[in-house]
């Protein structure tokens, strides 16, 4: 089979490796030229990605991938077209369908009877059907569900670890009619394999959602609950700091009941899902006022996180304070939403001399996102702790010469490493 992908970024590229490595032939497609011509000379674009460089020289060698800047020309030799182009939000919460548009007019442009086209990318609910479809249908002359299948598939892996996600998720597809299910059913079976998971109420692989509309919302169900759940986590988290608890010890008894899960509180996670796709959700149900209050309380946390270091040290005033990580989670050189730019703003906001550090990050990349570099090992009066890299696990004192006070912003480091630091994690008593 031959097949396009769509924007090869940190999932695309993956996908493209995936299906080459399942013996198809891959065209990937990007507007991006210097990322085209890395791939096609075998090397990968960005760090970070399990296996990916492995993946990507045998693929490239073997002559199942090879990456292009022109998509017409791309999806006109192929049976079937995956989109992962990015879609994002303007600050009223309003998707920006730039990107998605441009591609799908230049799939439309090269489009042929008989293909298959998925998105992706995760959308608002309708958007594939009464969006695209049209769209799609206007350009090309052909006929959604007669003359060419469409369906959407939501992507529901993690960057770091797309490759095992693959395997151990089931596949959720659905399309605008039965054919267009079926055809997006036997195209993903050809190019994924699935980990045996019993605990599934039906058995891994990939799962018939029955229209495009079920798919679509069943991937902004699972991220926006978790988004609720992680707002909840962290309200409790703000209430134990006022009635002297320590929250982790309340989330553990409550998780060892059955049925339930509450995630640790923290600065507020950034990314491309969970900023992001509850957003969608509300583009859609603007009167889902659970969802609305619980983005809202996740994304004042890192002003909570702020203020935390504000009480600990009288005033932010003129002191110099380091937020370690610029990612929006450990592990991960992204910088998609990150709660380091509300924590930075609020720190300067406060007259805060800020300094900003991350192992992922040159000092000339961390410059060009618009922050000072913190060497470790200067002199400091405080610090937050953004985002979870396993390098900040066994950070001391020492690590932060005069430093008066610390805010673990995602529970990782051990106050035991700072005698006489007014230590503070979010969730727990001042210590």
């Amino acid at each position: 089979m031959k097949i396009a992908v769509v924007a090869l970024g940190k999932i695309g590229l993956p996908l493209a490796v995936q299906f080459a490595n399942k013996g198809h032939h891959v065209i990937g497609c990007d507007v991006n030229q210097k990322a085209v011509d890395l791939i096609n000379a075998g090397t990968e674009p960005f760090p970070g990605e399990a296996n990916l460089d492995e993946f990507l020289k045998k693929t490239i060698a073997s002559g199942h991938l090879v990456a292009t800047t022109d998509t017409k020309a791309a999806v006109a030799q192929c049976d079937a077209v995956v989109v992962v182009v990015p879609l994002f939000v303007d600050n009223d919460g309003v998707p920006d369908f730039g990107w998605m548009d441009d591609a799908t007019k230049d799939i439309a442009e090269g489009l042929k009877s008989g293909t298959l086209i998925s998105y992706e990318t995760t959308l608002p609910v309708g958007t594939t059907r009464t969006r695209f479809a049209p769209m799609l249908e206007k350009i090309s002359g052909l006929k959604a569900g007669v003359d060419f299948h469409l369906v959407f598939s939501p992507e529901r892996v993690l960057t770091g670890r797309v490759f095992a996600d693959l395997r151990k998720y089931p596949k959720l597809v659905g399309g605008v009619d039965a054919s267009s299910t079926q055809a997006g059913i036997n195209f993903y079976n050809a190019v994924l394999d699935f980990d045996d998971r019993p605990d599934l109420v039906e058995p891994n692989g990939v799962w018939d959602m029955g229209s495009t509309e079920a798919s679509e919302m069943a991937k902004l169900a699972e991220t926006t609950y978790r988004d609720v759940n992680i707002g909840l986590a962290n309200q409790f988290a703000i209430f134990a700091e006022i009635a002297n608890i320590d929250i982790s010890k309340v989330i553990s008894a409550s998780n060892s009941q059955p049925f339930s899960h509450i995630h640790q509180p923290g600065i507020a996670v950034g990314g491309h899902c969970i900023p992001i796709y509850p957003r969608f959700y509300l583009w859609n149900h603007p009167e889902a006022t659970i969802v609305r209050a619980a983005r809202e309380a996740n994304a004042a946390m890192p002003v909570h996180a702020v203020n935390m270091l504000a009480q600990s040290l009288i005033s932010l005033k003129d002191k110099k304070v380091a937020v370690l990580g610029i990612s929006y989670r450990g592990g991960v050189k992204e910088s998609a939403f990150s709660g380091v730019f509300p924590t930075v703003t609020a720190l300067k906001a406060a007259g805060a001399s800020v300094l900003v550090h991350d192992p992922m990050y040159t000092d000339k990349e961390i410059t060009h996102l618009g922050f000072t570099p913190y060497a470790m090992g200067g002199s400091i009066d405080g610090v937050i702790l953004q985002a979870d890299h396993a390098e900040y696990k066994k950070l001391t004192s020492t690590s932060f010469p005069g430093v008066k006070a610390v805010v673990d912003g995602r529970r990782i480091m051990s106050a035991d490493n700072f005698p006489g630091v007014n230590f503070r994690v979010i969730g727990a008593p001042p210590r």
